[in-house]
């Protein structure tokens, strides 16, 4: 599993406080980029690529832009392009936009792992920016350590002192490479890399180590790159008909990041928020048809088509239609709600009745407004269904669900059908 980029490879990082350059999402608004453009005088746009993709400066897919319209120019180029390195493909899904950071020196920095030492390995040089294998032998060093005791200050000083580093830049990074370390160690990683590290001087004129690219992968089989709280569908090579549907919605308001699950699944869970996506993922396990988050507020027409979308590819096989989020600080819910009310009415129109069970679990905003309209929509329709509000317990609402499959797998289905087929 390879992730890359600053987008959620910084997220990384700050676990382990290594600074990086500041860095935007997809979703970032016009007047967030200008007010970026303005404090940094450039901004590299880049696209997000699914897994590890390398070689994008080389293909031209890294934009350079000072000015706002040049921004949404390359933001248009890139947002959707295909990259091909190699035997491997891959579509973009996005970009960000990524701060410059201005600096005489760049490093390059790796933790691997060793066949040849059976150790862990680092690798460094003071000739950063560039790909590594162009370097000679004399401008790179490799240097094997001992995973008990891990990564230390000396074994950067030692490396880079016999490369005959600048000095200024050697404290810097003595004081903060070790760091990295404990995110590769803690966290299952098999290889971390940045490159480049800019060196950039603070107000004091002391420089700073910024990480301006980021690429790692995990040991799938090692389960402590769980605890990073990264979504499943990062690590996806592929997209079915359905997530690409859905995912061209991501240029609008609000989220819309979905991975499939299960395609045999029959827990359908639309859900809202990135901590009740990571908890309502774990919990349902195979019996959930997708993993999503559909929160950052979608207004009615965006959150109808992805309602529609997900009822039309998995409604029919699914035994339980769970909307699940925490407790919202902005997100209308009446909105959220009366649109995907009126997908399911419009799908039963389309498509016919299909026997279903809802469960419903929400708060926020219009909360009450938001479930009356659902409530007689269901009703309308002869669904059963089941509410909770705010004050219960997202993982007993998550078991509620479960049990409720079961229920309909066991007998429920059927008698459901003959309910909504009256």
């Amino acid at each position: 599993m390879q992730l890359t980029g600053l987008l959620w490879g910084g997220k990384l990082l700050e676990k382990v406080e290594f600074p990086i350059a500041e860095v935007l999402g997809p979703e970032a608004s016009v007047d967030e980029i200008k007010d970026l453009i303005a404090r940094k005088g450039q901004v590299f746009i880049k696209p997000i690529f699914k897994g590890g993709v390398g070689k994008k400066g080389k293909s031209g897919l890294i934009g350079r832009v000072s000015d706002i319209t040049e921004a949404l120019k390359e933001k248009e180029r890139l947002y959707f392009c295909e990259h091909v390195h190699g035997t491997t493909s891959a579509k973009a899904d996005g970009v960000t936009f990524e701060g410059g950071v201005p600096a005489e020196h760049e490093v390059y920095f790796s933790l691997s792992e060793s066949t040849e030492f059976r150790a862990p390995i680092m690798t460094i040089t003071h000739h950063g920016g560039v790909d590594i294998e162009e370097l000679g032998p004399d401008k790179i060093k490799v240097v094997p350590f001992d995973p008990l005791t891990g990564l230390k200050s000396f074994h950067v000083s030692n490396a880079l002192e016999e490369l005959g580093a600048p000095s200024e830049i050697i404290s810097p990074l003595v004081q903060n490479l070790p760091k990295l370390w404990t995110l590769y160690n803690n966290y299952g990683m098999n290889m971390l890399e940045l490159n480049p590290i800019r060196m950039n001087p603070n107000k004091k004129g002391r420089l700073v180590p910024i990480a301006c690219d980021f690429k790692g992968s995990f040991d799938i089989d090692d389960p402590a790159w769980k605890r990073l709280g990264l979504p499943s569908h990062l690590f996806a090579s592929d997209y079915s008909e359905f997530e690409q549907e859905i995912n061209q919605l991501r240029t609008y308001q609000g989220q819309s990041d979905v991975f499939v699950m299960n395609d045999k699944g029959t827990i359908t869970a639309p859900t809202f928020g990135g901590g009740a996506n990571a908890l309502v993922t774990e919990l349902l396990g195979d019996r959930a048809t997708i993993s999503s988050d559909f929160g950052g507020n979608p207004p009615y027409e965006k959150m109808l088509q992805i309602s529609q979308i997900c009822f039309k590819y998995w409604l029919k096989q699914s035994n339980v239609l769970f909307i699940i989020g925490g407790k919202a600080n902005n997100t209308d819910i009446y909105e959220t709600f009366r649109a995907m009310a009126d997908a399911l009415r419009g799908y039963f129109q389309t498509y016919g009745p299909t026997p279903l069970y809802v469960v419903v679990g929400r708060g926020g905003p219009n909360l009450i407004r938001g479930m009356a309209y659902l409530k007689e929509t269901l009703e309308s329709l002869g669904l059963p269904y089941s509410i909770f509000g705010h004050d219960s317990a997202m993982s007993e609402v998550v078991n509620y669900a479960l049990a409720t499959d079961k229920w309909m797998e066991k007998e429920g289905r059927k008698l459901v059908a003959a309910k909504v087929a009256a």
